[in-house]
């Protein structure tokens, strides 16, 4: 697995390199963007994993070109559950119609653990280690309707605890429904087919999300219904509602 994901890496960097060659060499363009919210219950990146407890969130992306660098932090207020993922995303396709991205990320999940020591129990928080990989096309079918899928599969790097998961994403999209002259409503409807360690699960899964065009901060909610499963401690039906403040940032060099 290190020796996979050195070879994607040094893969995605060659590619890049050799974009930015093609490129307008007298300006280069930085995109610095994300959302830093607070939630009553932590999804996932998968929702029908959750943290069954409020939760920080923090997604952001530095993109240059094709190549972008997107942390995606979920923790608990006392960060004794959650996670850490640190993707490399390259798009691979660009175009305004189709676009095929492909990521990798290690992840560092920290969960509640039970141990026993002279007798007595002891709760611990005990941080596992995964790497992952993903292969997302797309299309836009409208400016404001587009399809996209994405499969997902990650692997544990330690001896106990989840050793396989994949996942397929069959995704839709609504955006910019106008709901009032400055307030807009986008919908995210998702059907997805999980796979841990033979173990799986069937889901609809639905993010809405409410934004003013003049305010940075955005209103979201998110349900996520088994249609069927086998996967141990799995809930028929889950929802949060987020709150999170929207930031972009472009930055451009000129060299002389």
């Amino acid at each position: 697995m290190q020796k996979f994901f050195l070879v994607l890496t040094i893969t995605f960097l060659t590619l890049q390199m050799g974009y930015a060659q093609q490129s307008d060499s007298t300006q280069s363009t930085t995109v610095f963007s994300g959302q830093v919210g607070v939630t009553n219950n932590g999804f996932s990146i998968i929702p029908s994993f959750s943290l069954n407890s409020p939760a920080a969130i923090l997604s952001c992306s530095v993109r240059k070109n094709k190549l972008s660098f997107e942390p995606d932090i979920r923790l608990v207020p006392d960060a004794s559950k959650g996670s850490m993922l640190f993707w490399l995303r390259y798009r691979l396709v660009d175009h305004p119609k189709f676009k095929l991205r492909l990521g990798a990320h290690p992840a560092f999940s920290f969960i509640h653990r039970n141990i026993i020591m002279n007798g007595n129990t002891t709760k611990i928080t005990e941080m596992l280690r995964f790497g992952a990989f993903e292969v997302v096309p797309s299309y836009q079918i409208k400016p404001n309707w587009g399809i996209s899928a994405m499969y997902l599969q990650g692997h544990g790097l330690q001896q106990h605890g989840p050793q396989l998961t994949r996942a397929l994403f069959l995704n839709t999209q609504f955006s910019n429904i106008q709901l009032a002259k400055q307030l807009r409503f986008h919908l995210f409807p998702s059907v997805f087919f999980l796979n841990t360690d033979g173990y799986k699960g069937d889901y609809l899964a639905v993010t809405g999300v409410l934004a003013h065009t003049k305010l940075p901060f955005t209103l979201q909610g998110t349900i996520n219904q088994t249609f069927k499963s086998d996967i141990p401690n799995n809930q028929d039906f889950m929802w949060n509602v987020m709150v999170a403040y929207n930031f972009r940032q472009t930055f451009k060099s000129v060299k002389q």
